[in-house]
């Protein structure tokens, strides 16, 4: 399994996030500056990130997003399904639940591959933001 440049660039701007003190509004410029990702795709990544609830955005003098939670109350899972939608480590337990896999209709793995993207959401959602920042 291997993260996304979304899901790693969200990471890295999370956690520059965090490092502020709380409360502290930051610009999509200022985290792109700082972090290195492309302005473009701060921006995007911080909407999303809002949408889910992990930023809150302020327009305006004194805008920009702050953390919407404790960085302890912010997980790595969170961030993630944020960028990525809900963990799901194949084709057939997505989302969607639509595979094209030639093994579909004789897997006997498949019912089975519920547990094991939980096992994982549990393993991301056991490290905190605030971990990730320090």
């Amino acid at each position: 399994m291997r993260l996304t440049h979304f899901a790693d660039y969200a990471v890295v701007m999370m956690t520059a996030a965090a490092r502020r003190e709380a409360g502290a509004r930051l610009s999509a410029t200022e985290l792109a500056d700082e972090t290195g990702v492309p302005l473009p795709t701060a921006q995007k990544l911080m909407q999303s990130l809002s949408r889910h609830g992990l930023l809150t955005g302020q327009r305006g003098a004194g805008g920009g997003y702050a953390l919407a939670r404790p960085a302890n109350e912010i997980s790595l899972a969170d961030i993630v399904e944020a960028v990525e939608g809900p963990i799901a480590l194949t084709q057939c337990k997505g989302a969607e639940a639509v595979s094209d896999c030639a093994l579909d209709a004789h897997c006997r793995v498949k019912p089975h591959m519920g547990i094991v993207g939980a096992k994982v959401r549990g393993a991301l959602g056991a490290v905190s933001l605030m971990e990730l920042a320090q």
